[in-house]
């Protein structure tokens, strides 16, 4: 891989542009209303949703990222693998049936529908686009620095090219769009993983226990690369990473909103049992993509091609299938990106066009025309913010913003969620107390975190000591959010016995519900 790719790359990632362009031009058809807008009008199946959430969750970090974390530090590159499937488990417990029988559109829909009070939508909203933006940012910057090594064109042009096509597809097609674009690319991506490591497979003859003898006795760290602390030489930040990753996804503002998209609770459990499948296999797979890039292509070149080892799944492929191999699978790269950044351009102008513009300014009195124009406008909004941000964040160590929008959406949002549905004398002061304690602990703690203040220049954001030990603060802020919430409640006003019951009948029944719910 020289800085650019040949011939058939350019076709491979046409034929998927225009794929995506073409679905887009269909959805745009059926994009009539703001529930088509923001929910394709819940008329999607179980699988396909299953699929589209598979789709929105398995992002370029997911794809470059652990696959070279794997190909550099064995295990510890598989802590994310783990923390990431088993994030599915309490998605499909806890938050998905009572999400949807409460919600309509997004996350402040389903506390609303226990306290209907602006201020509590406006703080679930703002928590949502604080997630969308730092999620999007680190999007942007890896899908910039992916397609100026692989087509060789510039960052900044590599960067508005990802975001005028993912303003195109929300724009225009909403989430009918975004949705099939993320079926596509989750098809394409488990597609190109499962060929891979099939064909690393074929290289030690299909044994499983030769690869693992083979990448512990071929890699820099021994026999110490088949177990944990390679990377995670402290414990306490590791439980608090993997603490931010299995708690986080129940917190998303775009995944959530993918519930939306069924007619019922039962189809968004069917959902995440499709989506937790697809999950399951793509991350078991990232361990032969992992070893095989370690076993075939090696640390030196892995570093060489990109020091954070993203470029690890394309050079194995390029080792195990030359030109044609590494452009689809570049080509694919590509897809997820977009299909990612439209799910949270659509989450965050949600957030705004309907709970902030929709609900608080125009106080519900809205018709359905303005609201789609403002959810138009709010995506140009997201799209150009994000753009602009991650214009400048080129030169930033980015990597963790990830993991912080994983640590917002487990301290700020989960502890609502959870105490909504399941705590009787929640109130307001504890939804209020829980959100704004677990939005600010997180930003503050990692405002003075070791991600942001190095000793040495290049190892962080600045130069200085930080406060904080530990590089994710899930372990403190998570706490601090159930915390605030339980002290808020037991000091508020007494919470409404009836409205508590009424929303407990609701969310497990999903009883006087019919389609999408209104609030």
């Amino acid at each position: 891989m020289t800085g650019g790719i040949s011939g058939i790359g350019i076709f491979f990632f046409l034929f998927i542009v225009g794929i995506t362009l073409f679905v887009t031009y269909l959805a745009s058809k059926n994009t009539k209303s703001t529930t088509d807008f923001y929910t394709a009008g819940g008329g999607l199946k179980g699988w396909q949703n299953g699929i589209a959430i598979a789709g929105d969750y398995l992002s370029a970090a997911s794809f470059l990222g652990i696959a070279g974390a794997i190909a550099l530090t064995g295990f510890d590159g598989f802590f994310y693998s783990i923390g990431y499937l088993v994030a599915y488990l309490v998605v499909l417990y806890i938050v998905a049936e009572p999400l949807r029988n409460l919600g309509k559109y997004t996350l402040a829909d389903m506390i609303t529908s226990r306290f209907n009070q602006k201020k509590i939508r406006g703080t679930a909203a703002v928590s949502s686009i604080v997630i969308v933006l730092f999620y999007m940012i680190a999007q942007l910057v890896g899908a910039g620095a992916l397609i100026q090594l692989l087509l060789g064109i510039d960052y900044m042009w590599a960067v508005i090219l990802v975001g005028v096509m993912m303003t195109i597809y929300v724009l225009w097609g909403g989430m009918g769009a975004t949705s099939w674009v993320q079926i596509i690319k989750a098809s394409l991506l488990m597609l190109g993983t499962v060929l891979i490591s099939v064909l690393v497979l074929v290289q030690f003859n299909f044994n499983i226990s030769e690869m693992f003898t083979y990448v512990k006795t071929h890699n820099p760290h021994g026999e110490a690369y088949l177990n944990p602390g390679v990377k995670y030489t402290n414990g306490i930040d590791t439980m608090s990473m993997m603490i931010a990753l299995v708690l986080g996804t129940a917190g998303l503002p775009h995944i959530l909103m993918r519930f939306f998209t069924v007619k019922d609770a039962k189809t968004a459990r069917s959902s995440v049992v499709t989506a937790t499948w697809i999950v399951g296999v793509f991350y078991i797979l990232t361990i032969f993509l992992g070893f095989g890039a370690a076993a075939f292509v090696g640390t030196d070149k892995i570093l060489a091609a990109n020091p954070a080892g993203n470029m690890a799944a394309p050079l194995l492929a390029e080792y195990l299938g030359g030109d044609i191999l590494l452009s689809f699978i570049c080509a694919v790269a590509f897809a997820t990106i977009l299909a990612v950044v439209a799910g949270l351009v659509l989450s965050g102008a949600s957030a705004f066009a309907h709970d902030i513009y929709a609900q608080i300014i125009k106080k519900g009195k809205v018709t359905d025309r303005q609201q789609m124009l403002a959810a138009r406008y709010a995506s140009l909004g997201v799209s150009i913010l994000s753009i602009i941000l991650a214009l400048g964040a080129q030169s930033l160590n980015v990597a963790f913003l990830v993991s912080l929008a994983f640590c917002i959406a487990a301290s700020a949002n989960l502890p609502v969620i959870i105490y909504t549905i399941y705590y009787k004398k929640f109130n307001t002061t504890g939804a209020m107390a829980a959100m704004v304690t677990g939005l600010a602990s997180a930003l503050i703690l990692v405002a003075v975190s070791p991600n942001v203040w190095g000793p040495e220049g290049g190892t962080a954001i600045f130069v200085g000591t930080a406060l904080f030990p530990l590089t994710n603060p899930a372990i403190v802020s998570v706490p601090l959010g159930f915390l605030a919430g339980w002290i808020g409640s037991l000091i508020g006003a007494k919470a409404d016995a009836k409205k508590y019951a009424e929303v407990t009948v609701k969310a497990n029944t999903g009883s006087g519900i019919s389609g999408s719910v209104d609030h």
